[in-house]
């Protein structure tokens, strides 16, 4: 017996294939390894694409040890070799998808074009590309993504031009104001010449000068009881660049109902913070903060003043955030606070939990009534 025959034999021997019928794309990460010429044929929904001879070394970039792994390649010979040289490695839960994607298309099983990404977007989106961890699939995920700013601000302003950079497909900027000169110092998604005119217009022109790709859809709007769902709906995620407490905690309880979630961030003089909520699988914001502080001790930017960029740096840990979502990758800060404290440049994460008797998300059946809050700040 050759000796790639003796791996093969032996390979199966040990390691677990699953049948197409069983596989639960959505709860593993997938990992194709075939050759570059072989991927025309199509991929698996959400395969990342690492050569065989690349594994050992790039394993690691889309996978730890614990995670569920399911490899394939043209007939699950290769694979099975692959699953057994993980296994040798330390990881614990790798299967092989018994008969490659030869039986997976025989069964009429979806799959999903190699490369549906034009060239002028191969070239835009090359240093995404060529992250294992994205790869054409995770940029076509950001191109497919819908995402909310609600408040084209000191917050929104960084968070909607790296969105926009990425490649997330449409953005919707929603605020009610006009840009000022006081705002510029911070709200870098304006110019001068914007002086005076609606902020989400404003912030339009500017994404669609940075990517005409993208679709971005203006809103002049106050988010409003009477009007948070039609604005929100249809979005994927929601990035929280507001600076008032009453449309926070309105936009948190349209985001419960919607069951969208929200990527939040705040500033305060030389402090910000950041915290992801997602619906019903974490805590939300009224959980985090049941009731809202005096007016006092709330004041706003134009009251208490802000440090011009450390809404550049807040905004972008949300784009961060927001991105890291979309492609389902790292560790999100669900139940995390992040605080940043610029003049220090310290950073410190507090932990909390879901409240059962949070009244915005106590009881999943029974979603928040929307009400316009009383102005806090």
């Amino acid at each position: 017996m050759d000796p790639y025959r003796r791996r093969l034999r032996e390979a199966l021997a040990r390691i677990t294939e699953v049948e197409p019928d069983a596989v639960q794309l959505a709860k593993m990460v997938v990992i194709d390894l075939r050759e570059p010429a072989e991927l025309a044929l199509g991929l698996l929904p959400g395969a990342h694409t690492i050569g065989l001879a690349e594994l050992g070394d790039r394993i690691r970039t889309v996978a730890d040890p614990d995670t569920p792994l399911l490899l394939y390649c043209a007939v699950g010979e290769r694979s099975a070799i692959a699953a057994a040289a993980l296994e040798d490695q330390g990881y614990a839960n790798v299967t092989s998808l018994a008969g490659g994607l030869k039986r997976w298309m025989e069964e009429g099983r979806q799959i999903v074009a190699a490369d549906s990404l034009s060239a002028e977007q191969r070239h835009r989106y090359a240093r995404h590309i060529v992250l294992p961890a994205v790869g054409v699939t995770g940029q076509q995920r950001l191109l497919d993504a819908r995402v909310a700013i609600v408040g084209a601000g000191g917050l929104g302003s960084p968070a909607a031009l790296y969105l926009a950079a990425a490649g997330v497909g449409a953005i919707g900027l929603i605020d009610d104001d006009v840009v000022d000169l006081s705002n510029l110092q911070r709200q870098i998604l304006h110019t001068t010449g914007a002086a005076g005119r609606p902020k989400p217009e404003s912030g339009a022109k500017t994404l669609r000068d940075l990517n005409p790709e993208v679709i971005v859809d203006s809103h002049h709007a106050r988010l409003a009881a009477e009007n948070a769902e039609t604005l929100l709906s249809g979005y994927d995620v929601i990035v929280d660049g507001t600076d008032n407490l009453a449309t926070r905690y309105l936009l948190n309880d349209a985001a419960l109902r919607l069951r969208i979630p929200v990527i939040h961030g705040s500033v305060f003089r030389f402090e910000g913070q950041v915290s992801v909520f997602l619906p019903y699988a974490g805590p939300c914001y009224r959980c985090l903060f049941p009731e809202p502080p005096p007016a006092e001790l709330a004041p706003n930017c134009a009251q208490a003043g802000v440090f011009g960029v450390l809404p550049g740096v807040v905004g972008t840990m949300q784009a961060t955030e927001t991105i890291k979502l979309i492609l389902g990758l790292g560790n999100l800060l669900v139940g995390r606070l992040l605080t940043y404290d610029a003049l220090e440049q310290d950073t410190h994460v507090v932990r909390f939990e879901r409240d059962p008797n949070c009244p915005s998300c106590g009881d999943e059946a029974a979603p928040p009534e929307l009400r316009d809050e009383a102005e806090y700040c």
